[in-house]
């Protein structure tokens, strides 16, 4: 089969088409013909060899989310699920491939209304901004602030935000950036130097810029705001203590929730966007060989919303 290959670590180049045997569905799983591969800027940070949730040898198949149909399953799996459409996560490693064997238990299946590659682009963004809005306790009323507000989990972030009632606030970096959030009843610049004031007093930060731009989002917090950190696109977590934030009365939020819960998240965000309450913005599409070319435009912030491979 047709794969995307990691021998070292390194700038996009080191992302490499060849050929990898093909996987065969073990007791308990299932293959999947991948039609949409998704990409995340966490993996592109793996391939350059930078600390992260992610760990393999190399050498490696990257890739961590797809979707596409179930060909065969494995013993011990029902003989029904051949044919759905599903999205799924790969534990870390394979997904930049024509083909995935992965855990039976691990899929979801697509809702009929769903397209296959919006599914896919809410697999990874979906549950992480369902999983923020619920663990920062979102309500009417409520001042909100997100963060790179035209990228894939922003996007999603704003319409969820709004959903809850809440007055959203979308925040994006440079001119292009700004015209593209949608959604949000204010956009601010916040390469711009006086962002902070024109942002203004807010209950809840979704921080997924961190830095220099989450430091300075986190003083605009009330007493009794939240601050939802995700994200380190600027180069570092934000400048927020725990001594610091119980002293002015802000709560962090760090994680969102185990196993259990991110299943809900996704299934959660999969049913909404079926019911068309939430929808993903597909910015770009690279095909799969071009993966490449795919982390060299994330890297650059040129992207809008998410970047998908199509297989």
């Amino acid at each position: 089969m047709r794969a995307v290959w990691l021998r070292e670590f390194g700038g996009p180049e080191v992302l490499v088409p060849g050929d990898a045997p093909d996987p065969v569905a073990g007791p308990g799983q299932v293959l999947v013909e991948v039609a949409f591969v998704n990409t995340t800027f966490v993996e592109t940070q793996f391939r350059a060899g930078a600390p992260g949730p992610f760990r393999a040898s190399l050498p490696v198949i990257p890739g961590n989310g797809v979707g596409g149909l179930i060909s065969a399953v494995g013993a011990g799996v029902d003989p029904g699920l051949a044919g759905q459409r599903v999205v799924t996560s790969t534990g870390g490693s394979g997904g930049y491939a024509e083909r995935v064997a992965v855990d039976a238990a691990t899929v979801f299946e697509v809702p009929s209304a769903l397209s296959l590659d919006a599914a896919v682009a809410l697999l990874a963004d979906g549950r992480t901004a369902t999983g923020l809005v619920h663990a920062a306790r979102v309500r009417p009323g409520d001042r909100v602030l997100v963060e790179a507000a035209a990228g894939g989990v922003g996007g999603l972030l704003v319409q969820l935000a709004k959903a809850a009632g809440a007055t959203v606030i979308g925040a994006a970096g440079g001119p292009g950036k700004v015209a593209r959030v949608l959604g949000s009843d204010a956009v601010v610049d916040y390469l711009a130097p006086d962002w902070t004031s024109s942002a203004g007093e807010v209950d809840v930060v979704f921080d997924g810029v961190g830095g220099a731009i989450g430091t300075a989002a986190s003083g605009l917090l009330r007493r009794g705001g939240r601050m939802a950190m995700y994200g380190l696109a600027g180069g570092a977590w934000a400048d927020v203590s725990e001594e610091d934030a119980e002293a002015r009365g802000i709560s962090l939020v760090r994680s969102i929730g185990g196993p259990e819960e991110m299943r809900a998240f996704t299934e959660s965000a999969l049913a909404e966007a079926a019911a068309g309450r939430l929808v993903p913005v597909i910015g770009q599409r690279f095909p799969l060989e071009k993966a490449a070319d795919a982390h060299a435009a994330i890297e650059s912030r040129a992207t809008v919303g998410k970047t998908l491979l199509v297989v």
